[in-house]
């Protein structure tokens, strides 16, 4: 077999319609368009859309209003009483709540929420720390330092 042998299975291809050529090639005058109508004119039917004159979907829904900041940073959160499972002494990294399984994501970075109580000294080290949540583990007799 060579290059010049090879072609499509017999009834795979069509040719393609010559639309407007002529009576003689079965697609002239009105060219497959049928006889007068909105879908027979050269703007070739309605735009995207048009529902006919009624009023369409995208104009009788409300606009979603506010304002959508574009540079927002979304924190992956953790709470304190998260926290308990570790041994005093533990040195909590961002590294290390991912691997234990706490926070799936780390997204723009760990966010330290006081929710919960921490009876243990550990040294937190995440991106950001909500006051209560610093205040409790400062109080625990461990450390809280912002990466």
């Amino acid at each position: 077999m060579r290059l010049n042998d090879l072609h499509p299975a017999p009834g795979s291809t069509h040719a393609r319609k010559r639309l407007g050529r002529g009576t003689g090639s079965g697609h002239g005058g009105t060219s497959t368009r049928g006889v007068k109508g909105q879908k027979a004119r050269t703007s070739g039917g309605v735009r995207p859309g048009f529902e006919g004159g009624q009023t369409p979907l995208y104009r009788r829904l409300p606009q979603r209003r506010g304002f959508r900041n574009v540079n927002r940073k979304e924190y992956a959160i953790v709470n304190l009483d998260d926290l308990e499972r570790f041994e005093a002494g533990t040195e909590v990294t961002p590294d290390l709540l991912v691997e234990s399984g706490i926070v799936k994501k780390m997204m723009c970075g760990i966010k330290l929420l006081g929710d919960g109580e921490l009876t243990k000294a550990l040294t937190v080290r995440v991106h950001k720390f909500s006051k209560s949540a610093e205040e409790k583990v400062r109080a625990a007799g461990g450390t809280a330092e912002v990466i």
